[in-house]
């Protein structure tokens, strides 16, 4: 049997041993990390990827945030380095703080300036192109985009967001200054950049009041951009919009593409009109067996006449439209071109963390024969 007094000094022992002295540490302030320093190092080849190296005394561990997601996770090391990879250009804050509990750190900030891409034009020097004549045809209009900018007497800038982002919610705002030539090419480039309330920048040229064409063979050739959210278009409205309105205008889309993955090596060719006060519309796509629009050029063209309209891609027709009832009539009139490079909108929904900018399409010549 044992005695109280054993199991009141073994009780006495054990309080000792679990509370120990904790009074005396808990009244011991904590050392706070000095000395914190962050060196960054921007990968130059445009991958977008930022290696950072910090160094600090007394810190346990560190933790990173890249600026990327105002919601991001940050990264947490504890021998001071860890990278990111960007997805787009921009001007980004990094934060590192040094702690030494959860609760208790320093930290430092630093800009780096980030390029996804390298950013330059480059003009692919391979891809289709079509002749300069055809038999029993004449070549009516051409622009070949020689001069040192866009030629004003052919064409005009829309500009702005109009209503509704053009009608499709589009995100970017339309500006004289996204569109230049250069070296024989018309270049549309959009932008991931904010103005004027967008997101967004990017150009839209339109021939209106200036050129029109009923009938005859248009050819257009073209590099496309790629990515979601992209949407480049060469189409074509009739000219009497201004007194009936779209779309009992009629509208032809000559080339649209819908860009990111499969997206970037499909076009679509697209007639729209007004059947009985409702909007109709028929189309057709083609896809390429190898590659994606982006990789070189290509060129766009209908054949219309005033029986129907017909689309190819390389000189491949893949779709074609009957425009002999009369309830098609809206194509038997004069309509005037329309180049444009969107960002966003109803049908290819915003771009998303893949999609790299800035994005461009590059256009050789448009050729009209009749």
């Amino acid at each position: 049997m044992k005695s109280k007094r054993g199991a009141t000094i073994f009780l006495t022992a054990f309080l000792f041993t679990v509370l120990g002295c904790g009074d005396d540490d808990a009244d011991q302030p904590l050392t706070l990390p000095t000395n914190l320093q962050m060196e960054t190092t921007v990968n130059t080849a445009g991958t977008g990827l930022v290696s950072v190296v910090a160094t600090a005394d007394n810190e346990n561990f560190f933790l990173f945030y890249f600026g990327e997601d105002a919601s991001e996770t940050p990264v947490k090391s504890t021998d001071g380095k860890a990278t990111h990879t960007y997805k787009t250009s921009g001007t980004y804050t990094i934060k590192v703080q040094a702690h030494t509990t959860a609760e208790a750190f320093v930290s430092l900030n630093k800009d780096v300036q980030v390029t996804v891409g390298s950013g330059e034009l480059v003009i692919p020097t391979t891809g289709y192109t079509t002749p300069t004549s055809y038999s029993g045809m004449t070549l009516v209009w051409q622009d070949e985009f020689d001069g040192a900018a866009l030629n004003t007497a052919d064409w005009t800038f829309e500009t702005g967001t109009s209503t509704n982002g053009w009608g499709n919610h589009e995100l970017e705002y339309y500006r004289q200054e996204n569109t230049t030539v250069k070296d024989g090419y018309l270049v549309i480039t959009a932008k991931k950049e904010n103005f004027q309330s967008s997101a967004y920048t990017s150009s839209r040229i339109k021939t209106q009041g200036k050129k029109a064409f009923q009938y005859g063979r248009i050819d257009m050739r073209a590099v496309l951009p790629k990515g979601k959210g992209i949407w480049p278009a060469l189409w074509m409205l009739g000219s009497n919009i201004t007194t009936v309105n779209w779309p009992a205008c009629g509208e032809i889309d000559m080339m649209e593409m819908v860009g990111g993955g499969a997206g970037d090596k499909t076009v679509y060719g697209t007639a729209h009109w007004d059947n009985a006060g409702q909007h109709a519309s028929y189309g057709g796509s083609k896809q390429l067996s190898n590659g994606i629009f982006n990789d070189e050029f290509h060129v766009f063209s209908i054949v219309w006449t005033a029986s129907s309209i017909k689309w190819y891609v390389d000189d491949v027709q893949y779709q074609v439209i009957d425009t002999t009832p009369a309830g098609l009539a809206a194509f038997q009139k004069e309509f005037f071109l329309i180049f444009n490079l969107a960002v966003g909108g109803d049908w290819p929904g915003s771009p998303d963390d893949t999609t790299l900018f800035p994005q461009r399409m590059i256009v050789d010549y448009v050729r009209v024969f009749q």
